[in-house]
């Protein structure tokens, strides 16, 4: 028992800050009305009507007639996909009202493992912000399909579900649920045995799959795509996490299924998944979803619950975040009104950490563990030759299969079409938008290098390179030659780790990532910049995809379809097998 807070909540002794004069936003009743909230130490006392909780030592924050909101809660993000070393990532989220952040850093598991995990927990633990630990469900991703540098087993699941700030099983994969992979299951009887959340990840799982998942004790979904999604996940009981995101922005079409049919919207809540930086810094986070909320016609109330209260009912915890009531966590936002919706200012854990737009903290750049660097391991050296698809010297064509990105959301379709081949090797071809592509494993496991040709991206005249490449984060390099796509790995390997644009023979744009390949200690305008100039010299060789570099890292995902690219070369997703690129010879 908390004997000072019962205190200060019985109106004993004075509150360590109080806010007053503000609009309190209710999740839980539903109401809006005028009151503020007491704090003792990082935990809300009190709310309503505050005037006797303060004393003389107590901070008085005025409101100003602003709403009060709880701090925003993000229920499934890769911080890694903004490239922000965790730091800069949680300080700018925190600057919008976010106090609350549910990751499973597998992406820096996929390259450190567990040891690399526990050391961005540990950078993160300074921070303001709540940084819950949703344990990796597998690693790698796609066991058979990929190389990763680091892995999880279930003895490594249970010792990580045994961290006190674990709080769930993450991305519990659908398929894998329905093919009853043992190891999956075990895992997810670990997490129920800690009593851990299940995070699922269940695209178009319909039907007897769906109740499969669900009676295996899935809880909630980030991976709907149609109204059909909608109304299949909530009449199962299954929490529905629109994703507004930067490579997926799958809400407008999920709200208003909701909104149109009038759906009960307590386990409706809205997450990012990833987010890249320049989309950080222009619209915000969780605060740009409530303001698109707003626009598709949720009520005020309701847009705030869903990134707050609806979100932590996901994980079960409900009763510590994501509300403004006596015993949870002293998150608070003010804010103006929903016809011109902004953070103002924030609270976090009792503390006042931004006003009026002002950061009023700081967090030094993190002396990273030496897991978490030097992790670009090149097994053996990149020619242009690394890249030929070599097939029998007399064909004159060859009949390939080709993987397609949408230009809206980085999934893949499949065509076929007629390529030439000259001595011996197959060609690509622009003009049909046909590139080369390629993973070379990084790790310096093996040296496998994947091949197979990409359609969508509409690139002439060079390469595009990257050490972050999901769920492997091996390098993955397009192109429509080999001398340029050589140079891209060549150089990304020197960096460390990160992203390059080559053309003509030359690196005309890169960024380095040192931290795992993945990650960049540069402030967040600094990192945007150097962003900037990779997008713009990847639009000058044709591509209209707004962000090409976060596209491309999803095309080596075996997880979802159709097609995908991996060290160990071309994948089906469906049938989760390889299969050669090329379908037939033509002599």
């Amino acid at each position: 028992m908390n004997m000072k807070l019962l205190k200060v909540a019985k109106g004993d002794i004075p509150a360590d800050l109080v806010v007053t004069n503000g609009k309190i936003v209710n999740v839980y009743s539903g109401e809006i009305y005028e009151g503020g909230v007491a704090v003792s130490g990082d935990t809300i006392a009190a709310i309503g009507d505050v005037g006797r909780y303060i004393g003389p030592g107590t901070k008085v924050i005025d409101a100003a007639g602003g709403y009060l909101t709880p701090g925003f809660v993000e229920g499934h993000i890769h911080p890694e996909s903004s490239s922000l070393s965790i730091r800069n990532f949680l300080s700018t989220v925190l600057s919008h009202g976010t106090t609350v952040v549910m990751a499973d850093m597998h992406e820096i598991g996929v390259v450190s493992g567990l040891e690399g995990i526990e050391a961005i927990l540990e950078e993160a633990a300074i921070t303001h912000v709540k940084l819950c630990f949703v344990v990796p469900s597998h690693v790698p991703f796609s066991p058979n399909l990929e190389t990763s540098g680091g892995s999880f087993d279930t003895a490594i699941i249970e010792k990580a579900l045994a961290r006190p700030d674990a709080v769930g099983l993450s991305e519990c994969v659908g398929p894998y649920i329905v093919m009853e992979f043992p190891d999956l299951l075990k895992s997810m009887d670990t997490a129920a045995k800690y009593g851990k959340s299940l995070q699922g990840h269940i695209p178009e799982m319909h039907g007897p799959a769906m109740s499969a998942c669900i009676a295996a004790g899935i809880q909630t979904d980030h991976e709907s795509f149609s109204e059909e999604d909608v109304f299949e996940r909530l009449r199962n009981g299954c929490y529905l996490m629109m994703r507004e995101g930067s490579s997926a922005r799958n809400m407008p079409l999920l709200l208003k299924t909701v909104l149109d049919h009038k759906l009960d919207t307590s386990m409706v809540s809205i997450i990012t998944d990833d987010l890249d930086s320049p989309d950080l810094a222009r619209d915000g986070h969780l605060d740009a979803a409530v303001r698109t909320a707003l626009s598709l016609g949720a009520d005020f109330v309701t847009a705030i619950q869903m990134v707050t209260v609806n979100a932590a009912r996901g994980f079960g915890m409900e009763n510590k975040i994501g509300g403004l009531a006596p015993g949870r966590r002293a998150d608070i936002n003010i804010t103006s009104g929903p016809e011109d919706f902004r953070v103002l200012s924030v609270i976090a854990k009792g503390e006042l950490v931004c006003d009026h737009g002002e950061m009023l903290v700081s967090y030094p750049t993190a002396e990273h563990h030496p897991s978490l660097l030097h992790t670009v391991k090149l097994f053996q050296p990149i020619t242009a030759d690394s890249f030929k698809m070599h097939v029998s010297p007399t064909a004159r064509k060859a009949r390939v299969l080709v993987m397609d990105t949408l230009p809206f959301i980085p999934l893949t379709l499949s065509r076929e079409a007629e390529l030439e081949v000259r001595d011996g090797v197959v060609q690509c071809d622009t003009e049909q938008d046909i590139l080369y592509i390629a993973q070379v494993e990084r790790h310096g496991k093996n040296g496998n290098i994947g091949k197979a040709f990409m359609g969508g991206f509409h690139i002439k005249g060079g390469a595009l390179a990257s050490s972050v490449g999901h769920d492997n984060h091996n390098i993955i390099v397009m192109g429509d030659n080999f001398e340029d796509m050589a140079i891209a790995v060549n150089h990304v390997a020197s960096l460390d780790g990160g992203q390059a644009v080559v053309r003509g023979g030359k690196v005309v744009a890169d960024v380095a990532y040192p931290v795992c390949g993945l990650l960049s200690d540069l402030p967040l305008n600094d990192l945007v910049a150097k962003k900037a100039a990779m997008d713009q010299a990847a639009r000058e060789m044709g591509t209209e995809i707004p962000n090409p570099f976060m596209f491309l890292s999803f095309i080596c995902l075996a997880a979802i379809p159709e097609y995908a690219i991996t060290d160990h070369g071309f994948i089906d997703v469906k049938s989760q097998k390889i299969i050669d690129p090329v379908l037939e010879l033509i002599e």
